[in-house]
């Protein structure tokens, strides 16, 4: 772990490094600063590290100045001599707020809440990871079979002008305006069906995005659009649905 102190005290420096090899001998201080001139041109030229550790005051004004002249998105752990400055600490992305004269403990403590937010993001990083990966191979829906009569039939895609529930049962309408009964709800639908293509406007069709003609403003924020096989009220892209129908548009 590659740590950065800024500290105007030489021995209180010194004395958080032996704390910290106590702690865990794989933690290796790379910098020392005790100024903020000194710290902000470092961090500027491109100087990098897992943690931080910060005391309040130095030798050239108060600490939280730093931040009014680079971002920092490495985590801080605040030293101070002083507690009244606590609540402007945690404002900044601080793991903990220690007292000097720092105690063995308090530090261990500060550190175990660092490692567990490093462990918690790096399963938010995986996690994301494997639902991209889910999303770029998950294979959609290319046909639905639909019966007419004593026939099956296939319908691709492609085909389809949009899906729609009427009296808790679902619809294919093709681009030819032919309606079929399928087995599916639209909740699963939405999940069947690739998402470039298709969009549910409302609670009750999911749109294929050739059909659009033409997007009109609607009256209380919403959209109304222009299309066949679909009545007026249909055609409305509800109000919680706008932003992300644009998206989508716009993909």
């Amino acid at each position: 772990m590659r740590v950065v102190i800024i500290e105007d005290e030489k021995l209180s420096a010194e004395h958080l490094t032996v704390l910290l090899q106590k702690i865990d001998s794989s933690i290796i201080v790379i910098k020392y600063f005790d100024t903020i001139t000194a710290s902000v041109t470092a961090f500027k030229e491109g100087l990098d590290a897992d943690l931080i550790f910060m005391d309040i005051h130095l030798a050239d004004g108060n600490s939280f100045e730093i931040f009014n002249q680079i971002k920092l998105e490495i985590p801080i752990i605040f030293t101070t001599a002083f507690d009244n400055y606590a609540i402007q600490a945690f404002k900044q992305n601080s793991i903990d707020y220690l007292l000097k004269p720092i105690a063995v403990q308090e530090l261990q403590f500060a550190m175990e809440k660092f490692k567990k937010q490093q462990q918690l993001e790096h399963k938010d990083i995986i996690s994301s990871i494997a639902k991209a990966y889910q999303l770029v191979n998950k294979e959609y829906k290319t046909r639905f079979l639909v019966k007419s009569g004593q026939t099956i039939d296939t319908i691709k895609t492609e085909e389809i002008h949009h899906f729609e529930t009427r009296e808790s049962l679902s619809f294919l309408v093709t681009n030819k305006g032919s309606q079929h009964l399928i087995d599916y709800t639209l909740d699963q639908l939405e999940t069947l069906l690739q998402p470039k293509n298709f969009f549910r406007i409302n609670r009750k069709i999911i749109l294929h995005i050739q059909s659009i003609e033409k997007v009109n403003t609607y009256f209380n924020s919403r959209l109304s659009i222009s299309t066949k096989f679909l009545d007026t009220d249909a055609k409305i892209v509800s109000r919680e649905r706008v932003n992300d129908f644009k998206k989508w548009l716009d993909n």
